[in-house]
């Protein structure tokens, strides 16, 4: 939990989608575990299991992403600064089709991590799914994302989905699904 004098002193501001100093979202985790997720197809049904199990090693994963993306509906970014510094950030889109937002970006830089900046964020975004009436706020993370799932469920959010093809034909083996989450509003 952050120290109420730090929580005080983060600030969350609105970026603007045409601001050229728009920061690189540079991802990275260390993850000893992941889901596994096992279907299989009956002759009436399907029997769908997702397991926390161990990996044989400590994999790190890193990769880098942009805010306001020209896919995004309705993007919204907004940054928690601390002393000056944006050290957080958090997208959304929001889908009219469906009524639903989505999470596109949300993160941390690691070295203020697990000091509920994370958890500001997430309540704005929360916040303003509400106010724009949103009936659900969505996001995608992998399954070997632990520490990502563990923060998410903490926050309320629930396993909506999953897709075992998104990033490649052998995402199960690979040990790398997407999972589809989401709090009702």
């Amino acid at each position: 939990m952050m120290e109420q004098n730090l929580k005080d002193k983060i600030t969350i501001i609105e970026l603007d989608k045409g601001d050229a100093s728009l920061p690189v979202l540079k991802y990275r985790y260390v993850t000893s575990s992941y889901y596994d997720l096992s279907v299989r197809r009956e002759p009436e049904s399907w029997k769908i299991d997702l397991t926390l199990e161990p990996l044989d090693e400590t994999v790190e994963k890193k990769f880098e992403s942009r805010l306001f993306v020209e896919y995004i509906e309705e993007p919204r970014a907004f940054a928690a600064v601390f002393k000056g510094e944006q050290v957080g950030w958090v997208e959304l889109g929001f889908h009219k089709w469906n009524n639903r937002m989505r999470i596109w970006e949300i993160l941390v830089k690691e070295e203020l991590r697990r000091k509920g900046i994370g958890t500001l964020l997430m309540q704005h975004a929360i916040k303003l799914a509400k106010e724009k009436g949103a009936r659900m706020l969505v996001l995608e993370t992998q399954s070997c994302d632990v520490p990502a799932i563990r923060f998410y469920l903490k926050h309320g959010f629930e396993l909506i989905g999953f897709d075992v093809a998104a990033y490649s034909n052998e995402d199960i083996a690979r040990k790398e699904v997407r999972l589809e989450f989401g709090l009702k509003l």
